[in-house]
Parts: C-alpha cells; structure tokens; sequence
C-alpha cells in the first residue's frame, strides 16, 4: 500500500512529481570563482536525488552578478559560455539520473548582499538592514529602469535553467531578498508605480512571474516562495500574504512555498531576530505538528488554489503525514536533514523516521550556546549563525565525496566559515 508521502502529485500543468517529499533550498556555496557551477553541485545532488525526493529545489542562483548572497553562488546573469552551460547541464542531469526532478531556485539578493561581495547592493528604497556588526552596507534606491532590468534578469535565469536541464524553477520572493523588499512597507517607500499600496509593491513579483511563464511556456512548473509574514511591526503580514496568494492563482503558478522571515527575524531558521517577532508564530498546536509555517498555510489554503509547500521544521514521517492528509500542505520540504543524511526522504517513507534525528538534540540554537541569559544582540546572531555553519560544513563534505559529521564544534566551524567566505570573495573574477 502506498503511504501518503510516496504518493504521486500532478500539478496544475500536467507535470508529475513522484512522491510529496521535496528537498527544500539551501545556499551551497559551491560555485567557483567565476560563480560556474562545479563537479561539486552534481555530487551533492546525486546524492540527495538518490535519498528519495521527488522533487529538489537548488540554493539561490543569482540573476545579478553584482549582488550576491554569498561568494559561492552560481549566477546566470548575461550570456552564458559554453562551459557555463555544460557544468548546470551536469548538475542538472546527475539530480534527474537519481531519480528526482530539480527545479533552479532563482533569486536577487537585494540589500541582503553582504559587503564582501556588495559595497553599494541595491534596494527598493535606500533602507539599510537593522542588523549589528558592519556586514551590510547601505543600499541605493533602484531607480525605474533598473527594476524594469530585473525583470528581464530572472526571465533571462529561467530560459537558461530550461535550456540546460533543470524541470522547473522556483522564483525566490521570500526571506528579505529583493523580491520581498518590494513587498514589504518597512523597506519600499517608494512612490511611484513600484510602491505605495500592497498592488504596487507586489508588481516586481507578478511581472516576473508572467514573463517567465511567457518566456518558458505552459508546460515547465514555475514556483514561487512566499513569506506567510516577515515578522516585523509594520512589514509584509499574514493578511498580505493571503491576498498576493489570491492573486497568484491566476498567474499560471504551479507550487506555492510557504515561508516567513528575513535575515532581521529569520523565522525561516527557527531563530530569534534582534527584535521579539511581531506575530507569534510557535502556537502549541505548530509545535506538535513540527513545521513552522503550517498555521499560514493553513490560512492560505483557504484562497489558494495552486498545490501547496511548507518547509521548516518537519522532523518526522507522522508529522508530515498529518500536515498532508489535514490539507493544510500538498508537498512538505526538508533542509537541514539533509546536510546530515542524504536518505532522509527514504526513511521518511518507509516509516523508519519517526521521530526526529538525534543529532539535532547535540544542536543548541540561541543563548544556549554562549549562555542563557545573554542578552547581546550581537551574540545572538553569532549563535544562529554558528548553527548554520554545521550545516554548510557538511555540505561541503557532502559534495565532496565524504560523509557528514553528526556532531561539529560550532564555533569554530563558525569563525573557519567566515575565513574561508572572505577568501572566496577576494578569489571572485567580476
């Protein structure tokens, strides 16, 4: 008998995905110095596509060489080489050898494009990131036909994604990238056609979306990510997302992710921001059913007609199980078990994981690292940022071959991090 996560979902233009198990984006940092895809990429997802997913989503692939989300992104941006070209046709082609479809996260850092790569990042309006230690410096407002331009870069990303293998993309509009400045008041205080009223500030998100499908036709999925909130007083909140979903349904979309936050309140991380998030979003009803976004969704469903996506905080095939059979989600996206075990989704389905990982018990997220009454913003973010940095130590193992490490010392797999995300930036070949 097949459970409900090994069933098949069709999408609204007719593609098939094979089970309900998605391999949730994460930025790689993969790339080389050029920002080329490498061996690396189709070693990682040979790997995850082996482990079970139906369908695996790539870390940020910019469509701006000058702002990036980190040194190690892959970018699409202006003709591409032949040997560009080759190296996404190898990553794609080892991710569908493995049994998955891979779908190109296409996404625009925006002002979240750290100094290292960005001295001058660009924004809706010239609002800089309330975030301590000197990373990001103070963005430039886009002026009309630069926003305009960035249109035709994500159209661009998506033809290039097509053309070289990839059966889908996913236009990245959440966590504090561009896309999501527009959308959110705190950030665009525009006043022309790109600001103002929420129909405004969502028109850089729905002129992609229709250009891209115009651009790659009706029967390539196209997938946005969309915060349920960004957490802040003031910001873009549940009620806007419900009605950009309801406008979504008639722009041809096949998946909606559900997600919330920014790097000023990464919700997305399980992490708290500088300042105590404006809507609360770990209702007891949320914990016990693992993800963190599942009472949007929820909401969502309500005026959404496109399948659903929900990624964060799933742990266990039960707790996935329900957020499926309840309606509330159609797929449910893994991250973050998946840096530690590639066959995840396989025992996700078999019913071997019931319960969540051990090793994540080993992982303190928040004051516990440093002690748990500190009260220093910067401390804060050091200890969510040490968190990812076990991850991304075992991506790099990952796609190297070797196998990941249940337990690392965060902090100084923190501080080899930044060392080796200076380097790379210095070694970057504009």
């Amino acid at each position: 008998m097949i459970g409900i996560l090994d069933k098949p979902l069709t999408l609204p233009n007719g593609v098939m995905l094979k089970n309900r198990i998605a391999k949730a984006a994460m930025t790689e940092g993969l790339a080389d110095d050029h920002n080329r895809a490498t061996r690396r990429h189709a070693v990682i997802y040979r790997r995850w596509a082996e482990g079970g997913a139906g369908m695996l989503l790539t870390g940020n692939v910019m469509v701006d060489q000058r702002y990036l989300e980190r040194p190690g992104n892959v970018v699409i941006d202006g003709p591409q080489s032949e040997e560009q070209l080759a190296r996404l046709s190898e990553w794609s082609s080892a991710a569908r050898e493995g049994g998955a479809d891979i779908w190109m996260q296409i996404s625009h850092a925006g002002r979240q494009s750290p100094k290292i790569v960005a001295t001058a990042p660009v924004a809706p309006s010239a609002i800089e990131l309330g975030l301590p230690g000197g990373t990001f410096a103070k963005p430039r407002a886009l002026n009309t036909l630069e926003v305009e331009a960035v249109v035709q870069k994500f159209v661009h990303a998506a033809s290039i994604a097509k053309q070289t293998g990839f059966t889908g993309v996913q236009i990245h509009a959440a966590h504090g990238y561009l896309i999501s400045e527009f959308l959110n008041p705190l950030v665009n205080q525009r006043d022309d056609e790109w600001g103002g009223d929420l129909g405004n500030r969502a028109r850089l998100l729905m002129r992609v979306v229709t250009e891209v499908r115009a651009q790659v036709g009706s029967g390539f999925p196209i997938s946005v990510k969309l915060n349920s909130s960004d957490f802040q007083k003031g910001g873009f909140g549940p009620a806007d997302s419900l009605q950009v979903a309801e406008w979504l349904n008639d722009a041809e979309i096949d998946l909606l992710e559900i997600s919330g936050g920014s790097y000023e309140q990464p919700a997305m991380m399980d992490i708290e921001g500088m300042e105590a998030r404006h809507e609360e979003t770990k209702r007891a009803s949320t914990r016990a059913r693992e993800a963190y976004f599942l009472t949007y969704a929820e909401e969502i469903r309500k005026v959404a007609t496109m399948p659903l996506m929900v990624t964060g905080g799933f742990r266990s095939g039960p707790g996935m199980e329900d957020a499926i059979t309840s309606g509330a989600c159609d797929i449910c996206g893994i991250a973050r078990p998946l840096c530690v075990d590639p066959a995840v989704p396989e025992k996700l389905i078999s019913g071997e994981m019931a319960t969540a990982p051990s090793w994540e018990k080993t992982l303190r997220i928040g004051p516990g690292i440093f002690g748990p009454n500190s009260k220093v913003d910067l401390i804060k973010a050091l200890n969510g940022f040490s968190v990812m940095a076990f991850f991304y130590e075992n991506i790099y193992r990952l796609a190297d071959g070797l196998q990941a490490k249940a337990k690392i010392t965060l902090l100084p797999a923190f501080i080899k991090l930044q060392i080796n995300e200076a380097k790379a930036a210095k070694a970057l070949k504009r």
